[in-house]
C-alpha cells in the first residue's frame, strides 16, 4: 500500500519590530517553533544594506519572530569608507535588562587621526553603549538601531572626541537570554 505524501504549505510569520509579515514554509506551524529565518531590510532602511535574522516562537496558533540578530552588510561599509579617512571597529558584551547582547560599533572619521584618538573614541563608544543598554529591554534596543536612534545619540557624544563621517552598529547579537 501507498504512504500518502504530505505537502509543505506557507504560514504566516509576523515580525512586530517592522511590523510585516512573511511567509514561512512548513508541513505543520508547530514546526517552526524556534526555527531562525533572515530578512533583508535593505528597502525599509533606504539603501543601508542589512540583514535581521528572527527566531519563530509559537503563540496561540500565531507564529511571532522575534529578533535575534541584526548586521549590516560588508559591501555597505566598505562604500562608506574613503580614501584619507580612518575605521575604529570593537567587539564587545553588554548585560542589558533581559539579556546578553554581542555590540559591534563601526566608526569612521573625518580624516585619518593618530591611534590615540581612535583609542580614545572605541573606549568612549564602548562605555557609553554598555551605560545606554543596561536598562534596556531586547525589543526596545533592535528598534533604535533600525530608526537609527542609538547610532545618532552615540555620534552626537563621540564628536567631541572627534567628528564622524559614520557612526553605525556593525553588528547587534542576542547571546544569551535571561
Amino acid at each position: 500500500m501507498a504512504i500518502a505524501k504530505r505537502k509543505k504549505k506557507f504560514f504566516d510569520a509576523e515580525i512586530p519590530l517592522i511590523n510585516k509579515t512573511t511567509q514561512v514554509l512548513a508541513y505543520e506551524l508547530k514546526e517552526l517553533e524556534g526555527k531562525l529565518i533572515s530578512y533583508d531590510l535593505t528597502r525599509i532602511l533606504k539603501g543601508k544594506s542589512a540583514l535581521l535574522q528572527l527566531k519563530i516562537k509559537i503563540t496561540e496558533d500565531k507564529a511571532i519572530a522575534t529578533p535575534k540578530h541584526i548586521r549590516l552588510l560588508p559591501y555597505y561599509l566598505k562604500r562608506m569608507v574613503r580614501k584619507g579617512t580612518d575605521y575604529v571597529e570593537d567587539s564587545f558584551s553588554a548585560d542589558c535588562d533581559d539579556a546578553e547582547l554581542r555590540i559591534k560599533p563601526f566608526l569612521i572619521t573625518r580624516r585619518k587621526v593618530s591611534r590615540a584618538v581612535r583609542k580614545a573614541l572605541r573606549e568612549k563608544a564602548r562605555e557609553e553603549l554598555i551605560n545606554y543598554v543596561k536598562d534596556k529591554q531586547i525589543k526596545n534596543i533592535f528598534e533604535e538601531v533600525l530608526k537609527n536612534k542609538l547610532q545618532k545619540d552615540l555620534s552626537l557624544k563621540l564628536k567631541k572626541i572627534y567628528p564622524l563621517s559614520l557612526c553605525e552598529i556593525r553588528v547587534l547579537k542576542v547571546e544569551k537570554e535571561k
